[in-house]
């Protein structure tokens, strides 16, 4: 089997981490805003790094419906921001929901290029 074959034939694998991935990223986006978490010093940037992880497993958990997958994910993010909205310290903003969508294209452009480069290697 190729490289590029063994490391995409993980499906199962890959959606596992997607949702542990997922499931973190609601965890941490609830959570009181006054206990530490990590964080990139901008949260825009948070939104758009979180999203960008999200977009580049989603690639690898399903392969066969990428488009669909991020559309998906983008829905996630506005879940959040209305979960987010419901809670006593924490705030929805539309903004937010733009950084995900740009994290989201973001990841989606590195896992074509890392499908890309795999690719050639293992030809």
């Amino acid at each position: 089997m190729t490289v590029w074959g063994r490391f995409a034939a993980h499906v199962i694998l890959w959606r596992w981490v997607l949702a542990i991935a997922m499931l973190a990223m609601l965890m941490l986006s609830l959570m009181p805003a006054s206990v530490p978490a990590p964080s990139t010093g901008w949260d825009k940037s948070n939104h758009a790094l979180g999203f960008a992880a999200l977009a580049f497993l989603a690639h690898w958990a399903r392969p066969a419906r990428i488009p669909m997958a991020l559309l998906g994910l983008l829905g996630y993010g506005a879940l959040i921001e209305v979960l987010q909205s419901l809670t006593p310290d924490r705030f929805a903003e539309w903004s937010d929901l733009s950084a995900d969508g740009v994290g989201l294209l973001i990841g989606a452009a590195l896992a074509a290029m890392v499908q890309r480069l795999v690719a050639v290697r293992s030809t």
